[in-house]
C-alpha cells in the first residue's frame, strides 16, 4: 500500500513538472501589454509627380490659376500613430508658371513673391492628428515672402503601395487650403486681385 501511494505521488509530481516545462503559455507574460511596433517610414517628395497649384480672384469676376513647377521635401508616415508623422515641404518661387513669361517675371519681382530675396515657400509641420478615415489635421508653420505664420490644414491620405521596380514604394496626400496674401506682406494690386489665395497640393513621395 505504501509503495502504491509513493508511486502515485511521484507520478503526480512528474505530470505537473511536465506540464510546466511544455506549456505554451509563459506565466511571466500574462500581464504583458501588446504595443504597436509599426515603424515610421520616411518618404522623399517626387517633384515630377507632385503638383502645386494656386487660385486667386481676378477683377472680381473669375478665378485665375497658376502653378509652381518645383516642389521638394519629405514626409514621414505612420497611420497607426499619427503623432509620429511630419511634413517638411519647400516650393521654389522661381518656378511659378502662369503660361505667360511676362506675367511670370512680374510675379517673381518685389511686387509679389520677390523670388530673388525669398526663393522658397515652405511648410513645416508641428503636429499631426487623425481627423477621420484617411484624413489628418496638420498644424505647422508656413513661410511666404519672408513671413512665417502658423496654419492648420486638413490633409487627405490618398494611398500607398509598392509600384514595382520603376517607382518603388509610394505614398501620397492631397490638401486644399486658403490663406490671405496680405498676412504675408503681399499687398500689391489689392482690389484688382483678391486677397484670398487658394492653394492645392497633390503630394507624392517615394519611400527611402
Amino acid at each position: 500500500m505504501k509503495i502504491r501511494v509513493v508511486l502515485m505521488s511521484l507520478l503526480a509530481v512528474a505530470t505537473v513538472a511536465g506540464l510546466t516545462a511544455f506549456s505554451p503559455v509563459d506565466p511571466q507574460a500574462t500581464n504583458t501589454q501588446v504595443t504597436n511596433t509599426q515603424a515610421t517610414e520616411t518618404y522623399k517628395v517626387d517633384p515630377v509627380h507632385t503638383t502645386a497649384i494656386f487660385r486667386i480672384k481676378h477683377l472680381g469676376v473669375t478665378y485665375f490659376y497658376g502653378r509652381f513647377n518645383e516642389t521638394t521635401g519629405s514626409f514621414t508616415l505612420n497611420t497607426e500613430n499619427p503623432s509620429e508623422m511630419s511634413f517638411d515641404v519647400q516650393i521654389k518661387t522661381q518656378s511659378v508658371d502662369t503660361n505667360s513669361a511676362r506675367r511670370n517675371n512680374h510675379l517673381k519681382s518685389p511686387d509679389f513673391f520677390n523670388a530673388k530675396e525669398f526663393p522658397t515657400i515652405s511648410f513645416k509641420s508641428k503636429s499631426v492628428q487623425s481627423s477621420g478615415e484617411n484624413m489628418y489635421t496638420v498644424s505647422g508653420d508656413m513661410t511666404l515672402h519672408g513671413v512665417t505664420k502658423p496654419i492648420t490644414v486638413q490633409m487627405e491620405f490618398v494611398g500607398q503601395g509598392d509600384k514595382g521596380p520603376r517607382f518603388g514604394y509610394r505614398a501620397g496626400f492631397d490638401v486644399t487650403f486658403t490663406i490671405k496674401r496680405s498676412d504675408f506682406g503681399m499687398n500689391y494690386m489689392q482690389g484688382m486681385l483678391g486677397d484670398e489665395v487658394t492653394i492645392m497640393v497633390g503630394l507624392e513621395g517615394a519611400r527611402q
